[in-house]
């Protein structure tokens, strides 16, 4: 018995399936030809809606293969249970033919056209697997056989439903061996096209097809444009933008070879890429980090700024530090032990990383090299950058070599001591009038001294430097003065003797602010006083020495050999700033560095 339904243009008959405890409200498909129908209906009982599929044996045009696939399906859904498969309620016969009742789904089939993004393709396939994971994993394994568009409904929330198990066989057998090919062309893989052994690999083809299908927009119907005549997927004609990832993947999956294909579901779905399938293009602001310490343990922090170039896609991914040889072990939770991430994991397509190094636990005057790798789902996947750390500077100074300053005294207090002397007065010289001279010349200095340490105390100058020049003019002073009481003053005339006194004065004062700038640029230099004073008033004598004997026309072993000792003790000095400094760091090295990270 069946009830009439007015439409806009015609008029369809739908059954009365009241006496069986259903009420027809729609029908969603029809091979009429075949003597197929499927009807949407509801449990007057439970208010359930259900999907009824009917073959109408009595039809002339029924075929009895479609009577055996209904059967085939019955039996194959009865023992199933999975979310992404529509329950099988019951059945029923009524005259025209025998009816399956099973669970119905609001949603589509992917043979309507509809367009999915990316994300919802990856989505789609990895439900598709976890189903066909599903029924391979049932003893004996279930093999579909016709996975393509129209057997896979997909929701609006993304649920994934696999139906339509007429072609399914159970068990691993000679499943292919039959009289008849059972499946769709364009969808089934060569082994089913040519009736040869299927294997838990053959559902793949199929699924592989109609995510290319969904890539491509390409109908159902115009499925044989993909492949060549050898049944080889021609990828070229898919978007550009499809990540070499996936390519390799779906070539996987509809390789006509079947030896050659992913062995099953599982292992397809655990080789399915990580990213989808489009792939984001990273920018990043740089690839080279080089950064600098002034101070011990200071914590340095620097940013790199990421940016994704396609907009349809997200970037992900996370840092982490390449491991060297000198690093500790990553301490809790997978963290580097000096060089931390701030976010360490990252999603969103304009990222700024901030990279904070702790120097810490590094060794002070030295350059640590890492290289931190950037792991994400952009096309390179694995991005590598240089980080260069150099570290404060050692406590300890590096004075550099002082030898153009002294260079420049020595020159100073030679052409300034060979001057006086070639001023001094032209006199008989006795041995009365040149101790005479000498004593003159010497208060003369100690007083010139002691004018040099006032101008350099006028200066503000913050080294000993005026402290020391005035300590020796002062000394000087005290030890001459006393033996000048003794001068016999008649021995030269008082214009010999102010000239020699004046040419003291200022020769000293000359020579004393000399010295005393010099021991301030070595004590500005990071010399320690007794060093500073020490190079500098050995370079004053030898100056001295050299001017007085240039300018007198003097030359005796004695003047030579004092000139040798002052060169030697310049030099033992000069020798000894270096290996202070070696010794220093060796020991600081060894008792405070010890536990530290080596570069």
């Amino acid at each position: 018995m069946t009830i009439s339904t007015r439409g806009s243009s015609e008029d369809i008959s739908l059954p009365d399936f009241s006496s069986h405890g259903y009420d027809i409200r729609s029908e969603l498909g029809a091979n009429r030809a075949g003597g197929r129908v499927t009807y949407l209906a509801t449990h007057l009982e439970t208010q359930q809606s259900v999907v009824i599929k009917q073959f109408q044996f009595a039809r002339a045009s029924a075929h009895w293969v479609d009577y055996d696939s209904l059967g085939q399906e019955i039996q194959v859904l009865k023992n199933l249970q999975h979310p992404g498969i529509p329950k099988y309620l019951g059945f029923f016969q009524d005259d025209d033919g025998m009816c399956m009742v099973q669970e119905y789904k609001h949603a589509l089939s992917l043979a309507n056209p509809r367009s999915f993004g990316p994300e919802a393709i990856r989505t789609i396939a990895i439900s598709c697997l976890e189903i066909l994971s599903y029924l391979q994993n049932r003893i004996p394994p279930i093999i579909h056989r016709d996975f393509k568009p129209a057997n896979i409904l997909v929701g609006e929330e993304l649920d994934v439903y696999l139906v339509d198990f007429g072609f399914a066989r159970i068990g691993d057998g000679e499943v292919g061996v039959s009289s008849v090919v059972k499946g769709t062309l364009g969808f089934m893989p060569p082994e089913q096209i040519f009736n040869r052994q299927l294997t838990e690999a053959s559902d793949l083809y199929g699924l592989g097809m109609t995510l290319l299908c969904l890539l491509t927009n390409t109908p159902t119907d115009q499925v044989g444009s993909l492949v060549d005549i050898s049944y080889r997927v021609d990828f070229n004609k898919l978007k550009a933008d499809v990540s070499p990832h996936w390519i390799k993947w779906l070539e996987k999956m509809v390789d006509p070879r079947l030896t050659n294909r992913f062995e099953n579901a599982r292992e397809a779905l655990d080789a399915i890429p990580e990213h989808g399938l489009r792939q984001p293009e990273l920018r990043v602001s740089t690839t080279n980090l080089d950064l600098a310490a002034q101070k011990r343990g200071e914590v340095i922090t620097t940013a790199v700024t990421l940016n994704n170039l396609v907009p349809a896609t997200v970037l992900q991914g996370n840092w982490h530090v390449a491991q060297d040889v000198n690093d500790p072990p990553t301490i809790q939770g997978g963290r580097h032990s000096w060089i931390r991430f701030f976010p360490e994991n990252f999603n969103g397509n304009n990222v700024t990383t901030q990279i904070q190094i702790d120097t810490s636990q590094l060794m002070m005057g030295q350059t640590y090299e890492r290289k931190l790798m950037l792991k994400s789902n952009a096309n390179s996947g694995m991005y590598s950058f240089n980080l260069a750390v150099k570290t404060a500077p050692l406590p300890f100074r590096n004075q550099g070599t002082p030898c153009p300053l002294l260079a420049g005294l020595l020159a100073a207090c030679w052409v300034t001591v060979w001057v006086l002397t070639s001023l001094a007065p032209n006199i008989l010289l006795t041995p009365g009038v040149i101790n005479t001279l000498i004593l003159l010349t010497l208060f003369g200095s100690g007083v010139g001294l002691q004018i040099a340490s006032w101008l350099l105390h006028e200066a503000k100058l913050n080294s000993p430097a005026s402290r020391t020049i005035l300590i020796l003019g002062a000394s000087l002073v005290a030890l001459v003065a006393p033996l000048c009481l003794g001068l016999n003053v008649a021995l030269i005339d008082g214009i010999t003797a102010t000239i020699t006194l004046g040419l003291g004065i200022f020769g000293s004062s000359v020579l004393g602010v000399m010295t005393g700038l010099t021991v301030d640029r070595f004590w500005l230099k990071g010399f320690q006083p007794k060093q500073a004073i020490g190079l500098s008033l050995l370079t004053s004598l030898l100056g001295l020495g050299l001017g007085i004997s240039l300018g007198l026309g003097l030359s005796s072993p004695w003047l030579t050999f004092a000139l040798i000792s002052n060169l030697v003790g310049i030099g033992t000095m000069l020798a000894y700033v270096p290996i202070q400094r070696a010794n220093a760091i060796a020991n600081y090295r060894r008792k405070v560095e010890r536990r530290l990270i080596r570069p």
